[in-house]
């Protein structure tokens, strides 16, 4: 009896060392039952079964004929070295040549004889103004040639096409594939019985045959149901059991103060809260006031006032008498919001002692290219408590920071910052505190569900009252140059008017970004992408001659940055020409336009963030796409669905079915990314909104999944070390 290889079995004994070597360097395979789950990506079809007579149409077409060899003969060349065989062959419609070269000639040569009959199935080309079929697939017929079924199976095959790569072929991965695909009896099915029987779904052993060797199309549609079904539940009750957990652990409830800070903030405000802003703010502060940490992403369109609602989140804490961190990702918008931080609070910021109502609290900024005694100072502040706010960078994560009591953390930018950061963090409560994550990303329903499935979401969609909106234009620079001319026009008039301006550039150009980067960058572009640097020099001499000019990016030294950022702010700098760094939080209400250079260089959510920086004050925001791409090109329709709308749920949708599912996803999943091979997030919002139904209520009734090994299975399977720290410490 031919050996079944067990699921977790290395390739090495089934397919050999070579082979295996490659499937593991080159594709991440190492045993049958990764083997089973690397899916075809698509079916070819051998073609319907075509008559000679209809071939001259079909040039680069698949096809498959049957008919009968009429006479085959090798002809030497290049000195009798090389070899091929020309066959031709007839239906009574007509001929057509098929050829074989190399050492693949023999075998053909001894199958195929005059007179006898088979099918082919190749791609038409034409050599010589004949037709042919080059290296063409085939099956002899046998004694009863006549027997049109066993054709007409044939040429409806459907064939797998596997991700491949240079050293294995798809047709190769495909006889690896059968070598295992015994072994999928033994696969253990995840899904609970009543589940799977509920949805219709077929068994998982069926799954994977029909998969890999679909008879017909309604077999891969049946596999790809099923094996959706799994990826979604799967990873939805790895998110599920990490709320469940996080539940179960202990946090101190911490409520505002009537007459407190919080109400002596709100008292200040010149303005009402939007409806939303009060929404969100009671959905917080009812999670801040139980016996369990707060694990909340606030998702807000750009401009929609997320730092005032984690802002008096934090106050709500400070009243109960503990501290709130926010962590930004870079020292810039750390900057700005205890900038904005501490002139939102007033003489509320200059206070004395923790919860004291009457001076408010200490407001400290910890980044690390402070000085030693303000970073001495700060230290001191947190440990003793008479700092109730600290905002900060990845400095905060240190081994030397120490807190008096730490309730809650405010993580601003998820997607920029690993877990090990978040939980470095939180760990520095006495108790687990409560935590707020902000994105300024809007992320589609069914990603949030996906990537932070082990958060409750609130939404902040509507503006604040007083915002303008922001129109967006693409600025054809190539086809037509007066455009760009008519750009710097605009700036100058907004400048005139007292206003200010930025322009975004890809890159630096200080001479030190990366070569090697930029070449894969540029493959194929006639030139490097624009840098900040060069414009900013071709602007001051140029179009905008005479004006406050400055630059702004990643690599200036802190104190630098914070300088123009701050004369920016002022008023004094006119026009900044920057990189992405003021993608995020960067707030200037004074900013009314915005040139992005280069434009198609950035995805469709970065343009969103970046245009956001404009039309923050009562005066109208102008946001041109500067592109030098045609205009049917797909980064021109990128660009022109950014200008037609300022929904960024809707761009957010754009960007996903354009990108590659992992770049969105990106490290938020960690390793849970890969774990995604059928399932693609938009298209299959359904399955993973009823799976996140199913595996909650599973969860709920089983936490430690004592009755379903199956499914304990498939996530030891999921949660590898690497993934269980990830789900761990979210």
């Amino acid at each position: 009896m031919e050996h079944v290889p067990a699921l977790d079995e290395d390739l090495k004994k089934t397919l050999g060392p070579a082979t295996a070597k490659v499937l593991a360097e080159q594709l991440g395979l190492h045993t049958a039952l990764d083997l089973l789950h690397h899916y075809p990506r698509r079916y070819a079809e051998r073609g319907e079964l075509t008559s000679l007579a209809e071939l001259a149409d079909q040039i680069d077409e698949h096809v498959t004929v049957v008919a009968q060899v009429a006479d085959a003969r090798i002809l030497t060349f290049n000195g009798g070295r090389g070899k091929r065989l020309e066959v031709t062959i007839t239906d009574g419609s007509g001929r057509l040549q098929l050829v074989f070269f190399g050492a693949g000639v023999h075998k053909p040569h001894k199958d195929l004889l005059p007179g006898s009959r088979a099918m082919f199935a190749g791609k038409v080309s034409k050599f010589n103004h004949k037709l042919q079929l080059a290296h063409p697939a085939y099956e002899p017929l046998g004694g009863d040639a006549s027997d049109r079924d066993a054709a007409a199976a044939f040429a409806h095959q459907l064939i797998p096409i596997y991700p491949a790569c240079a050293k294995l072929e798809s047709w190769k991965i495909a006889k690896c594939v059968d070598a295992v695909l015994p072994s999928a009896q033994d696969a253990v099915d995840p899904l609970p019985p009543a589940l799977r029987e509920g949805r219709g779904l077929v068994p998982l052993t069926e799954a994977l045959l029909k998969i890999h060797r679909p008879g017909t199309k309604a077999d891969i549609e049946d596999a790809r149901q099923r094996l959706k079904w799994d990826e979604a539940f799967v990873l939805q009750v790895a998110l599920a059991r990490r709320r469940h957990a996080d539940s179960q652990l202990p946090a101190v409830p911490r409520r505002p103060v009537p007459g407190g800070l919080l109400d002596s903030f709100d008292a200040k405000l010149p303005f009402t809260l939007t409806q939303g802003q009060q929404t969100v703010s009671k959905e917080i502060f009812d999670d801040l006031a139980t016996e369990h940490p707060m694990h909340r992403l606030l998702q807000g369109e750009v401009g929609s006032g997320k730092t005032l609602v984690a802002l008096r989140a934090m106050l709500a804490v400070v009243d109960s008498g503990g501290q709130a961190a926010m962590l930004a990702p870079t020292e810039v918008l750390a900057q700005q919001h205890h900038r904005s931080i501490t002139e939102m609070m007033g003489e509320l910021a200059e206070g004395g002692m923790l919860g004291g109502s009457d001076r408010g609290t200490k407001v400290v900024l910890l980044t690390g290219s402070m000085g030693m005694p303000a970073r001495r100072q700060a230290l001191l502040d947190l440990v003793t408590g008479e700092a109730g706010i600290v905002i900060g960078t990845h400095a905060l994560i240190e081994d030397k920071v120490q807190f008096h009591d730490l309730g809650l953390v405010v993580v601003d930018e998820q997607h920029r910052f690993g877990v090990e950061q978040r939980d470095a963090l939180r760990s520095k409560g006495k108790q687990p505190p409560h935590l707020l994550v902000m994105t300024a990303t809007p992320i589609p329903r069914t990603v949030a569900m996906t990537v932070f499935g082990d958060l409750e979401t609130s939404v902040l969609d509507q503006l604040p009252a007083g915002r303008s909106p922001i129109a967006t234009h693409v600025v054809p620079s190539k086809d037509k140059p007066h455009f760009l001319a008519r750009a710097w026009e605009r700036v100058r008039e907004e400048v005139e008017k007292g206003h200010q301006a930025y322009v975004v550039c890809p890159r630096i150009g200080d001479g030190e970004d990366d070569p090697k980067k930029k070449s894969t960058e540029d493959a194929g572009d006639k030139r490097p992408p624009l840098a900040v640097v060069e414009i900013a020099e071709q602007l001051t001499r140029g179009p905008l001659a005479g004006m406050r000019v400055e630059v702004l990016h990643g690599r200036m030294d802190p104190a630098d940055k914070d300088d123009v950022m701050r004369r920016f702010a002022a008023g004094e700098v006119k026009v900044l020409v920057a990189t992405t760094v003021i993608e995020v939080g960067v707030n200037v209400p004074n900013s009314t336009v915005m040139v992005i250079m280069d434009a198609d260089r950035f995805g469709v959510s970065q343009l969103h963030q970046l245009r956001g920086r404009v039309g923050r004050g009562s005066a109208p925001g102008l946001c041109l796409l500067v592109s030098e791409m045609h205009e049917a090109s797909p980064a021109r329709a990128r660009l022109a669905a950014v200008a037609a709308t300022l929904d960024g749920f809707e761009l957010s949708r754009i960007d996903l079915e354009q990108r590659r599912e992992g770049d969105v996803l990106g490290q938020a999943q960690s390793g849970v990314r890969s774990s995604l091979r059928m399932l693609a997030v938009i298209e299959d919002e359904e399955v993973i909104a009823q799976a996140r139904e199913e595996a909650t209520r599973v969860v709920a009734e089983d936490p430690a999944l004592e009755h379903l090994p199956g499914l304990r299975t498939a996530l030891d399977a999921l949660l590898d070390t690497e993934r269980e720290q990830y789900l761990e410490k979210g």
